[in-house]
């Protein structure tokens, strides 16, 4: 079993950056060995990628996100962050870490937490 507590959102400004952190535990857990995603969801529409990033470091995001949202993880503090500059009011949601291992396939999320870009 896996844990993930997402932290870091907030209300900003149209233009601002936030940082939004994802501590992943557990107690049969190698964080290596797992994929991360990010994903969103906007009131009254479904959840959405944002972007992942694999144990190799090798990512991807959903065009929205291109050159504003920036991806990364922190083997040694079993973290992942999403660095966001640029925000649009259009990224309002609750943003969501997501792990899968790939040891067995399993999928993990966390609870959330809630970003809002006042224009």
């Amino acid at each position: 079993q896996v844990q993930l507590v997402e932290s870091g959102g907030g209300l900003v400004q149209a233009g601002g950056s936030l940082r939004l952190s994802c501590v992943a535990s557990g107690s049969i857990f190698r964080f290596n060995a797992m994929n991360f995603g990010w994903y969103r969801q906007a009131p009254g529409k479904q959840r959405e990628m944002v972007a992942i990033i694999r144990n190799g470091d090798s990512t991807n995001y959903a065009d929205s996100a291109k050159g504003r949202f920036t991806i990364s993880r922190d083997n040694a503090k079993n973290t992942v962050y999403l660095q966001m500059n640029s925000l649009k009011h259009e990224d309002t949601a609750v943003y969501y870490c997501n792990a899968n291992s790939l040891s067995d396939g399993a999928g993990y999320w966390g609870k959330g937490t809630l970003v809002t870009v006042s224009s």
